[in-house]
């Protein structure tokens, strides 16, 4: 049986913003979510390395509170992980805006982060997404920026929560310009290189996870893994390692740069 918020990775996806789904995701929640009325944003206060290292405390939960813990969980690198489509227990008792019910009204979105002074400045990929994504889902829900709320400021007593650890009322106007298109427009990896590099019959096309193609075992070969042709998990961190080698964003997606990178190696 799938839930309703089945809608999540395609209305992501329309924002140009990178999804990941975590099998069995359609499935997963505590039950049904009720109407849909905002997004609570949190940090997962997490380790200091790795992408998404928390990803499976969401899913399963912790040993004071069962799994899952949030719909989506939020990247270094900009990656939404879609964890589950149901309700999700990541609110609390609070109230937001007249709101109370934070678990069934709420889309709760858990980013990577410490929460501490080590993990400041947030990458700007990461806040990128962070705004765009938020931004998307209200957008869908028809709501405003105003029913994007901080952990902190819904849970109650006051002061139990402290997360996410930046300005949320410097969130919500980035997400409220980005709601009224008056923000600027991101900057999107295109769908293929503008124009065929040196020695290529013709311009290549950007794969993420999900690619199916010849073009896949280019990049598996260059990676040193075995060139089945599918782009799964461990290429795309294959992917990511080389970027990190090369000074790069490590988003996991082979674009232009990335390719460019990749005829060099």
């Amino acid at each position: 049986m799938s839930f309703s918020l089945t809608w999540l990775p395609a209305v992501l996806e329309s924002a140009g913003l990178k999804v990941a789904p975590v099998p069995g995701w359609e499935s997963r929640g505590r039950a049904e979510m009720g109407r849909v009325l905002g997004v609570m944003c949190h940090h997962t206060a997490g380790p200091r390395q790795g992408n998404m290292p928390s990803l499976r405390t969401l899913i399963e939960g912790r040993r004071d509170l069962p799994g899952p813990l949030s719909q989506l969980g939020l990247g270094r690198d900009g990656t939404y992980y879609i964890v589950a489509a149901g309700r999700c227990n990541h609110a609390g008792a609070g109230s937001w805006q007249g709101l109370t019910g934070g678990n069934t009204n709420f889309i709760g979105i858990e980013a990577e982060n410490t929460g501490l002074p080590d993990n400041r400045p947030w990458p700007e990929v990461q806040l990128d997404a962070y705004r765009r994504g938020v931004a998307a889902i209200l957008r869908h829900a028809g709501r405003t920026a105003l029913f994007c709320a901080g952990h902190k400021e819904y849970a109650l007593p006051s002061g139990r929560k402290n997360d996410p650890d930046f300005d949320m009322d410097a969130f919500r106007r980035a997400v409220a310009a980005i709601i009224d298109d008056t923000a600027p427009p991101p900057s999107l990896i295109p769908k293929a290189e503008p124009q065929p590099s040196a020695g290529q019959p013709a311009a290549r096309a950007t794969l993420r996870r999900g690619s199916v193609d010849e073009l896949v075992k280019v990049v598996q070969k260059k990676c040193g893994l075995p060139d089945d042709g599918v782009f799964g998990a461990n290429t795309e961190a294959a992917v990511r390692r080389f970027q990190n080698s090369r000074g790069m964003v490590p988003d996991g997606i082979v674009g232009p740069k990335t390719w460019a990178a990749l005829d060099t190696a």
